[in-house]
Order: C-alpha cells, then sequence, then structure tokens
C-alpha cells in the first residue's frame, strides 16, 4: 500500500511539473512578429523575403515548440520610427508577440530595441545595421545578428587602404545607419593610414545624387564610399557609372550592398565593385541547398539579411525547446550560452553586448566572361574571422560589458 501510495504521489508530482513546465510558454503559443520594409528601397533585401526566411524556419522546426504552436505575424514599418514603434506596442502589449525580428532601418530600429527591453520582450534584429545597437544602445534583451557598420567597413576598409587606395570621400545616407557607417568606416581608414578628403550627405531614399557624385568627384579621392544602402545605393551606382566616375581613375565602393542590388543592376556595370556580406549563396552545399530552396520560394536568392534570420529562427527555437520556456531572461541566457553552428555561421557566439560574432566576407563582383549563371556573381577574396571582423567587446561602449 505504500508503495502504491508512493507511486500514485510520484505521479502527481511528474504531472505537476510537466504541467509546470508547460505552462511556462506564455499564452500557449509562441508568437514572433517579422517587422520589416515591404514596400520602399529596402523591400528587396529584408521584406517578403524576411518573412519568407523566418516561415521557413518554424515550418522547418515542425511549427511547434516545446509541445505549442509557433505563430508569425508581420508588418511594414514604412522606415518611420513612430510607424514602427506603433506597430510593436500594440504587437507586446495586445497581440502578445514574444519575439520581433529584421527591422531593417537603424532609425527604426533603436527604439524598437529600447521598447523590447522596456517590455522585457526579445529582439532579433537581422537587417539594421547601426553598430551603436551592440554598442552604446546596447540591450539585454537584443541580439544583433547578421552584420554592422563597424564589421562592414572593417573588413572593406582595411583591404583597399592597404592596396593603396588611401584618400576616400563619403556619399552618405543622412539618417542613424548612414552616420554610423561613416563614422565607422572613417575611422578604419584614418587608423589603416588614409585620408577622408570630404564627405556629403543625401536624404535616404533620394533619386538624384548628380549634385552629391559631382562633389565626389571633384574631391579627387581615390575611393568614392557610398554609406548608403538599397535603392540609395542602386541609384548612386546607375549615376556615378553616368558621370564617368570609375572610367576616371576613382573606385566605387558600396559600403552595404546586398546580392539582390548587384542582381538588379547587372554584372556589367557592377564587375570589379567591392562587397563586404555575412552570406553569399554559393559557398558551399549548405549555403546551396537552403538558398535553393529560398529562391523557388521567394523568387531571388537569399540576401544575408534573409540568410541570417532563417538562422537566428531556428536559434531562438531551440533555446524555447531546451529550457522549455519562452521567458524572455531565460531565452536570452539560452541563446547567449549555445554556440550558432548552421549553414549560415560556424562556432558563432552570442556576446554580453548582443552582437552575434561570426566569419564575414569580402568579394569582389565577377567580370561578366567569369560569371557561370544569373546568381554567379561573386568571388570570394577574402573570409574574415568574426573576432577580427567585429567591433572588441570593450570598445563600443556598451553599459553591460563588464571589465
Amino acid at each position: 500500500m505504500q508503495k502504491l501510495i508512493a507511486a500514485i504521489a510520484a505521479g502527481l508530482a511528474l504531472a505537476a511539473t510537466s504541467g509546470a513546465a508547460q505552462a511556462q510558454i506564455s499564452d500557449d503559443v509562441v508568437k514572433i512578429g517579422v517587422l520589416t520594409d515591404m514596400s520602399s528601397l529596402y523591400a528587396d533585401a529584408t521584406g517578403k523575403g524576411s518573412l519568407a526566411a523566418v516561415e521557413m524556419a518554424v515550418a522547418d522546426y515542425g511549427a511547434k515548440v516545446a509541445g505549442k504552436p509557433v505563430q508569425v505575424v508581420s508588418a511594414d514599418h514604412q522606415n518611420k520610427p513612430d510607424v514602427g514603434v506603433n506597430i510593436a506596442r500594440n504587437w507586446y502589449d495586445n497581440d502578445k508577440v514574444d519575439a520581433i525580428f529584421d527591422v531593417p532601418t537603424s532609425s527604426v530600429a533603436l527604439p524598437i530595441s529600447a521598447l523590447t527591453r522596456e517590455k522585457n520582450k526579445i529582439h532579433i534584429n537581422s537587417g539594421g545595421g547601426s553598430s551603436d545597437i551592440t554598442g552604446v544602445a546596447c540591450s539585454p534583451n537584443t541580439v544583433h545578428w547578421t552584420y554592422d557598420t563597424y564589421a562592414l567597413s572593417n573588413v572593406a576598409g582595411k583591404a583597399m587602404v592597404k592596396r593603396g587606395e588611401d584618400t576616400w570621400f563619403f556619399v552618405t545616407a543622412d539618417y542613424a545607419f548612414g552616420m554610423a557607417l561613416q563614422r565607422d568606416a572613417a575611422n578604419v581608414v584614418k587608423e589603416s593610414g588614409g585620408k577622408v578628403l570630404g564627405e556629403v550627405r543625401h536624404p535616404l531614399n533620394s533619386s538624384d545624387f548628380s549634385s552629391f557624385l559631382l562633389q565626389a568627384q571633384a574631391s579627387k579621392a581615390k575611393v568614392v564610399a557610398l554609406a548608403n544602402a538599397g535603392g540609395d545605393t542602386t541609384n548612386a551606382l546607375k549615376q556615378a557609372a553616368e558621370f564617368g566616375l570609375t572610367e576616371g581613375g576613382q573606385k566605387m565602393i558600396a559600403l552595404l550592398m546586398e546580392i539582390t542590388d548587384v542582381h538588379s543592376l547587372g554584372i556589367k556595370s557592377t564587375q570589379g565593385l567591392i562587397i563586404t556580406d555575412a552570406f553569399y549563396w554559393d559557398t558551399n552545399e549548405e549555403t546551396r541547398a537552403f538558398s535553393k530552396r529560398f529562391n523557388e520560394k521567394v523568387g531571388h536568392m537569399p540576401t544575408m539579411i534573409q540568410a541570417g534570420l532563417y538562422s537566428a529562427t531556428m536559434h531562438y527555437l531551440k533555446a524555447i525547446d531546451a529550457i522549455k520556456t519562452d521567458e524572455a531572461p531565460k531565452v536570452m541566457e539560452q541563446m547567449r550560452k549555445t554556440p550558432v553552428d548552421d549553414f549560415f555561421a560556424k562556432n558563432g557566439k552570442i556576446r554580453i553586448d548582443g552582437r552575434m560574432v561570426h566569419d564575414m566576407y569580402l568579394f569582389e563582383v565577377k567580370k561578366p566572361e567569369d560569371s557561370k549563371g544569373e546568381w554567379d556573381l561573386y568571388k570570394l577574396i577574402a573570409t574574415v574571422p568574426g573576432d577580427e571582423a567585429f567591433r572588441p567587446l570593450d570598445k563600443g561602449g556598451c553599459p553591460l560589458v563588464t571589465h
């Protein structure tokens, strides 16, 4: 009889423990919000492709985590901080969203990160670029997954100054991302022994770059650096070709250029362009397998932002599965202590400042005669280990870093 009572008690205890574990998934659902640019200059690099990447990861995971369903919602922040924050606040307060993913446009990403901390949720950023996200504005609730302005400028800036391309002029998007990108690149150029001869700032989503490019041309700088992204970069490059900047001996560098941008401009007009990237579809069998599936679903090869989102979603779901709760601080702790090892990153790690550190790549756009297909666009120049590519932990001014 005592054995029977003990067995019943043990069974009840086990059921209670199991129930508690299940109950730790808030609202009996894990809800991911993809907040992105669906309609403007970053829509190709992020947008529907970002949503598709998250949905692919959720489906591949089985659409359940810790026995509970995973739901994905999405919205267009229109590159406006107030619009983005209002959507995020509504998601957190009323729609029970647990984590917000992507958020391109740093002027939107930074307040979303701050709001996420206030609400004690999770933000995994793939699309925003400012290194301040893991610097002065770092948060225990935010992971910066794919790239940042420091890594972009550090990898390309050092390589180019080393080759003798040591005088620079910046054409910069006039908002948080562009200014952070110029700042980080200018620092690298100067530290490497180069000089910055000038700068000009343009409004976000510009169509006419003529006055900015004429100033760059007049500077006689060896390198004209575009500290912008998306449609701004492609418009500037098209007009730079019309003005004959490269024919006149100046080297163009797009500090952030996605494979979709190169594809849309065409290999003929982008050949020789130097690009820093976190991902290329044709790197190995794993990257090719994912990219083929993505291309079939979306209609183009994935950008680094989109590939990064698949990786980040998987890492997030694995963390919840491991600890059987979606409670933000516990999930963040589990994600930080688990290495990232997949097709996107080998031995990636999430630091205390939120930076996910992984290898970065320096590419040159192939000549048309060297390309063997529509998306065969890049030639690898260098693989830069994550610890060399990203800013040292103690140099970003993140208050979470203790020495």
